[in-house]
């Protein structure tokens, strides 16, 4: 069980579920370590991967555009994290408002332990909170499978020249709804 009040997730503990916190620049180190691990596991040639990596560690000036939410327990630490901020409202389905998630990123050793999924909930959460209609994800190419299979829909490429090819809307009206 977990709720999402105030910038700070609360989980209800069990042994085989992490904790989620709110990011800080304390975790900073952590987060891009995780970051560098996973990137480094992406299906792509080593030196796009090394050009490409410093362009998706965080440092502490983006943590005033962007919320970070860990997910960590006390023997490993940093299991993953998940970060976003509000999207551009042209970038989501159908004109809608929505977060736009930045990426979910678990530690290869990690993966498939339902932590991402965990992370992805969190997100979905706090966009409900914020009275937003959906969770935008432009996805790296690697990453396609795990937000199709959490129920997110693929967003058509309308402006080759603009949109993002790999991306992702979760519906959060229609779950409301429901």
């Amino acid at each position: 069980m977990q709720t999402h009040t105030g910038n700070v997730v609360r989980t209800a503990s069990t042994s085989s579920q992490p904790n989620l916190r709110r990011g800080t620049a304390a975790d900073l180190s952590a987060v891009n370590a995780v970051i560098e691990r996973a990137v480094m596991a992406w299906k792509l040639p080593e030196r796009v991967k090394r050009l490409a990596l410093p362009m998706y560690l965080y440092s502490a000036h983006d943590l005033e555009h962007v919320e970070i939410v860990i997910a960590g327990n006390g023997a490993v630490g940093v299991l993953g994290f998940a970060a976003w901020e509000p999207a551009i409202e042209r970038d989501c389905a159908q004109g809608r408002r929505g977060l736009q998630l930045h990426g979910i990123y678990v530690d290869p050793d990690q993966q498939r332990r339902g932590v991402g999924a965990r992370l992805l909930s969190a997100a979905a959460a706090a966009a409900r909170e914020q009275g937003y209609d959906g969770l935008l994800v432009k996805a790296q190419a690697d990453a396609e499978g795990f937000f199709a299979a959490q129920g997110l829909q693929r967003l058509a490429v309308e402006d080759i020249r603009r949109d993002y090819p790999h991306r992702f809307w979760l519906d959060l009206t229609a779950r409301q709804a429901a």
